[in-house]
């Protein structure tokens, strides 16, 4: 037997990153090896990981492969014949290493994943692949209440949020409003409309999603709910959520968690997108060689005008 390695990015402790190469686990019959074409990078919970504040999380140790966000091509397809070798996949994960943590596990050259776990994906969509569990994120928000309470207010014009908002539309709901503070971040909406909180004055919303990560702003979104609004927390919050219990009660508000998405999610919305129902579109801004992986990472981190980043694997194969 070969001792599998392969270049990864290795979050080594916060702050710290490196590119180098790591063990694979030998795969199983059930598994698949993927050859990473693209992988994007998280400005959310690995962002959290690359700075240290992301809570307590099973399997949350240093040194880790972060990612979860990756398209490859199966170059091995294990015995189970639901994968062939050859299939373009979206992968959202792996924990085949023998040597470092897989939280998510994505961003590596070479991956050894259960076939069960790969979404094989058009050849049309390309790098846009990786978009798909952010849409899954967002198709998992927008259902959270139900096709009758799609929400009417989206904190936050990130990916997350021009997603969350072009899935509303996709299933048919009202143009939704969304809610950006950065100026910059304004143009790309799709059928709706992005405008300052301070320029909007409704205080109706029925249900509004946040997406924003920001755990002080429930007392600013409860004072725009309708009596028996919901707001529906989409983001992940690294600090604890307060809010005032007066206004809450008043107008008798509900709140729901989305928390990760699920299969189903990830398949509607790839059926949406197969549909052309929901467009991937003009989301991804930045490219660079996974080579130049470290500059990469501060730019999806410290750039507002870097909705999203892909890492470009194929010169490692």
């Amino acid at each position: 037997m070969v001792d599998r390695t392969a270049t990864a990015v290795v979050f080594e402790k916060p702050g710290v990153m490196s590119l180098r190469s790591v063990g694979l686990t030998e795969p199983a019959d059930n598994d698949c090896v993927v050859e990473v074409l693209w992988s994007g990078i998280s400005t959310g919970t690995e962002r959290l990981l690359w700075d240290g504040r992301m809570p307590a999380f099973p399997g949350l140790e240093y040194p880790l492969v972060p990612g979860y966000e990756s398209v490859g091509r199966v170059v091995e397809a294990g015995s189970s014949g639901l994968r062939k070798a050859g299939d373009l996949v979206f992968v959202p994960g792996s924990a085949g290493y023998t040597n470092v943590r897989g939280l998510f596990g994505a961003s590596a050259e070479s991956l050894v994943v259960g076939a069960e776990r790969l979404i094989p994906i058009d050849e049309s969509l390309g790098d846009q692949g990786i978009l798909l569990a952010l849409a899954a994120t967002a198709h998992h928000a927008a259902l959270r209440i139900g096709k009758h309470a799609l929400p009417d207010l989206i904190i936050g014009h990130g990916v997350l949020g021009r997603l969350l908002a072009r899935i509303v539309i996709a299933l048919g709901g009202d143009a939704p409003t969304v809610w950006e503070t950065n100026g910059s971040r304004h143009s790309g909406a799709a059928g709706y409309r992005v405008i300052t909180p301070d320029s909007d004055q409704r205080k109706d919303y029925k249900v509004i999603a946040d997406v924003s990560g920001d755990a002080n702003i429930l007392d600013s979104l409860i004072a725009r709910l309708s009596p028996g609004g919901q707001v529906i927390l989409a983001g992940f919050y690294h600090a604890p959520v307060n809010f005032s219990f007066p206004p809450a009660f008043q107008r008798e508000v509900s709140f729901s968690i989305a928390a990760e998405w699920q299969k189903p999610d990830l398949e509607s919305a790839l059926g949406l997108v197969r549909d052309e129902s929901l467009s991937l579109g003009g989301l991804i801004t930045h490219h660079q060689s996974v080579r130049t992986a470290a500059p990469a990472y501060r730019m999806a981190f410290g750039d507002p005008d870097c909705l999203k980043m892909v890492l470009d694997w194929r010169c490692m194969h």
